[in-house]
C-alpha cells in the first residue's frame, strides 16, 4: 500500500501548478508577470550595462537601448504567456504596449540619468558596490529605478488595459486599418 499524503501532496502541487499557469488572478498573473520582468529585465540591464561600459554611451542612451530589446521580448511573453491576450488582436495589444513601453522607457531612461546623477558622488555607494565607481554607480541606478518603474507603472497598466480589452480598441483598430496594418486574426 501507498502513502495516502503522496496523493494529496500531488494533487495540491498539480492544483497549485494549474493556478500558476493559468489563474488569472492578481496573485499568480503577478507571479507570471515577475518572472517575465525579471528575465526581460536581466536582458534589458545587461544590454544597457554592456552599451554604458563597453560603448561609452551615455547613461539615458544606454538605458534605452536596453528597453528596447528587453521590451520586445517583455511584450511577446507577456502577450502568450503572461496575461494570454484573449480577445484582444495582437496589433491592439502591440500599440497599447508601444505606448506603455513608451512611458517605461522615458521613466527608465530620465529616472535613471536623474538618480545616477544624484548618487554618483556618494562615497559610501563606491564603498558597497566594490570601488568599481561608475560602473557600479550606474548600475545601482539602474536597477533601483528599473524596479520602481516594473513594478509602478508596467505591470499595472499591462494587467488592466494593454493586454485587456478596452474601450478604446476599436478606435485603435480603426486607425491600424486606415495605416494599412491589418490582421489576418483578431484573437492572435
Amino acid at each position: 500500500m501507498g502513502n495516502p499524503n503522496i496523493g494529496k501532496s500531488n494533487e495540491k502541487l498539480s492544483e497549485v501548478k494549474k493556478k500558476l499557469f493559468y489563474s488569472n488572478g492578481f496573485f499568480f498573473t503577478l507571479l507570471r508577470s515577475s518572472v517575465s520582468s525579471q528575465l526581460c529585465g536581466w536582458i534589458d540591464t545587461l544590454t544597457a550595462f554592456l552599451a554604458f561600459s563597453l560603448f561609452d554611451l551615455t547613461a539615458w542612451l544606454s538605458t534605452a537601448i536596453g528597453a528596447f530589446i528587453g521590451g520586445v521580448f517583455n511584450c511577446i511573453i507577456n502577450y502568450k504567456y503572461t496575461f494570454r491576450a484573449k480577445g484582444v488582436a495582437w496589433r491592439t495589444a502591440l500599440t497599447k504596449f508601444a505606448f506603455v513601453w513608451t512611458g517605461s522607457l522615458l521613466l527608465n531612461s530620465f529616472g535613471t540619468q536623474e538618480v545616477y546623477s544624484l548618487v554618483r558622488d556618494w562615497e559610501w555607494l563606491h564603498e558597497v558596490t566594490g570601488g568599481i565607481a561608475e560602473d557600479g554607480t550606474f548600475l545601482a541606478a539602474r536597477l533601483f529605478v528599473a524596479l520602481a518603474v516594473s513594478l509602478c507603472w508596467n505591470f499595472l497598466l499591462q494587467r488592466n488595459f494593454v493586454f485587456k480589452e478596452s474601450r478604446l480598441d476599436p478606435y485603435i483598430n480603426r486607425v491600424l486599418d486606415r495605416l494599412g496594418i491589418v490582421s489576418k486574426k483578431s484573437n492572435s
